[in-house]
């Protein structure tokens, strides 16, 4: 059986270069958890293992006896594989025979595979960003109203939030992923412009986004747009200590949604990200690390308007499996297939070639899924 993939293989190649280009900001952010053996079908899983705050003991007693020591809990968090992505490329023989006396079929195939490629990236991308939004720990910044219109000082309220929750913050491992209209609104910042102050005219000359506190600037077309929920007049019910994440809510109505930010009249610093909402009177979940103060009962809650949802984030926080899609026994009626990592999201695509009677198509695809492992090591800059 030819090897056909093989004999393209340098367009394929190609096509991923040029998409690697397009502006992915969440994938190469995260921890990529993609193989070049292992293959998923949809509800599989991946798990990832955590330990808990241990207790400081205070007190010791000499003694011969070696202590025996406090016994710990390590949890494990699952990530379940549910989403899959293709495009598939049929071509007949009169398709192959027209275009070769015009353009050409190398040109439009490698075309072809470059918008497959693009199209996939893209809608994972946009599906990452939702998971990061609706994962954060707590947010910065006004809502509806695009930051840096005169200076970048939200950036390091921004990096507050993750210092105090305890993110690594000099590894160089957070990432800060704007929308274009943030990126924007940054580059017309005249102190980054100047390279007396910004100290390089990276972003003068050639646009670039310089690192601002320790961030890792990038821009993303997935950057998600948040639809607040209808929730209003809601109330806590009990008090809510620190750190404490399910409160319960009474005599309000409409929404709260995954993804709302909160406040709290008992609270006027923290504005909380919700992890899982209610449609009626019920109990909302707070991301971790919870609420920062003591929620007394029958405080007022109130619903955030919406927003843009830029994100900063530590690399281990999110993370993003890619795979092949699972196979037959002894593969399908596939008579070629290949794997193509983007160099630049770093995401793998299956390509895999079928003949059909008098036709032939190339099929790129992937299975994959994100979760957000440390939403205390999330933050949200609301635009």
């Amino acid at each position: 059986m030819a090897n056909v993939l093989t004999n393209l293989a340098a367009d394929i190649y190609k096509a991923a270069d040029v998409v690697g280009r397009e502006m992915v900001g969440f994938i190469p952010s995260s921890t990529i958890n993609s193989s070049d053996s292992l293959r998923a079908a949809k509800g599989d899983t991946v798990r990832s293992h955590f330990t808990r705050t241990p207790t400081v003991n205070t007190t010791f007693a000499p003694s011969m006896t070696i202590p025996e020591g406090t016994d710990q809990t390590v949890d494990n968090k699952v990530l379940t594989i549910n989403n899959f992505a293709s495009v598939q490329i049929p071509w007949t023989g009169e398709d192959v025979k027209h275009v070769r006396n015009g353009a050409g079929f190398e040109t439009i195939y490698g075309d072809q595979i470059k918008q497959a490629m693009r199209v996939i990236a893209n809608t994972i991308e946009a599906y990452v960003g939702v998971i990061v939004k609706n994962g954060s720990s707590r947010a910065i910044g006004t809502a509806g109203t695009t930051p840096f219109a005169s200076n970048h000082d939200v950036m390091a309220q921004v990096r507050q939030i993750l210092v105090d929750n305890g993110c690594p913050a000099t590894d160089g491992m957070i990432s800060m992923v704007l929308n274009t209209s943030a990126g924007t609104k940054m580059r017309n910042l005249a102190q980054l412009q100047k390279a007396s102050e910004a100290g390089s005219t990276d972003l003068l000359r050639q646009g670039v986004l310089l690192d601002l506190q320790g961030l890792m600037i990038k821009e993303s077309a997935g950057v998600a747009t948040h639809t607040k929920g209808t929730g209003a007049s809601y109330v806590t019910s009990g008090s809510t200590a620190i750190g404490v994440k399910d409160i319960a809510l009474v005599t309000g109505t409409g929404t709260v949604l995954a993804g709302d930010v909160v406040t709290f009249a008992a609270d006027s610093t923290n504005k909380y990200v919700v992890g899982t909402g209610v449609a009626a009177p019920g109990t909302i979940s707070l991301n971790d690390p919870g609420a920062q103060v003591v929620i007394a009962t029958a405080n007022a809650l109130t619903v955030g308007n919406s927003y843009a949802a830029n994100m900063a984030f530590h690399k281990s926080a999110v993370e993003v499996v890619v795979r092949a899609p699972a196979a037959p026994e002894g593969g399908d009626a596939a008579i070629d297939t290949m794997l193509v990592q983007d160099p630049w999201s770093g995401l793998v695509f299956e390509i895999a070639a079928y003949n059909g009677y008098m036709k032939k198509m190339i099929e790129v695809r992937c299975m994959y899924d994100a979760k957000v492992w440390k939403p205390q090591h999330v933050a949200t800059l609301l635009g």
